[in-house]
């Protein structure tokens, strides 16, 4: 799924936008602050986003809180079992740092099949097209 979403991120005809990645556990307040919008994934584990992800978004959120509002933003989830926990946990997090989904959530369940690794890849234009100067 993260290589779709990259695919997607990369393809040629997105241009001027230059797509990092960071994995979550190494995400920084620094890091959201330079970036200029966000394609979050991880796991559902038991029902809710990824301890990584969680981890992230709880030593940046008050310092990004200001300086991200209005970025574009989407996310991939896999899990095994509901996703409607982590659905929720992105939501209210992204919400509250008023972030604007500009795709809607990509969710696949036990191994991604090709409708989920086509939408990741749109997924991903979607989110750096929103960048393009």
């Amino acid at each position: 799924m993260f290589e779709a979403v990259l695919a997607g991120a990369t393809d040629p005809e997105i241009t001027d936008v230059e797509v990092v990645r960071r994995p979550a556990l190494s995400v920084s307040a620094s890091d959201f602050l330079e970036a200029d919008g966000y394609v979050l994934g991880c796991p559902v584990n038991l029902g809710y986003i990824a301890g990584a992800l969680k981890h992230a978004f709880d030593t940046s959120y008050y310092q990004i809180l200001d300086a991200t509002r209005g970025r574009p933003f989407g996310a991939y989830l896999h899990g095994n079992e509901g996703a409607e926990g982590a659905i929720r946990a992105i939501d209210s997090i992204t919400t509250g740092l008023g972030w604007t989904r500009v795709s809607e959530h990509v969710i696949a369940s036990n191994k991604p099949d090709a409708d989920s690794l086509a939408a990741c890849h749109e997924l991903g234009g979607v989110v750096a097209a929103q960048l393009m100067g």
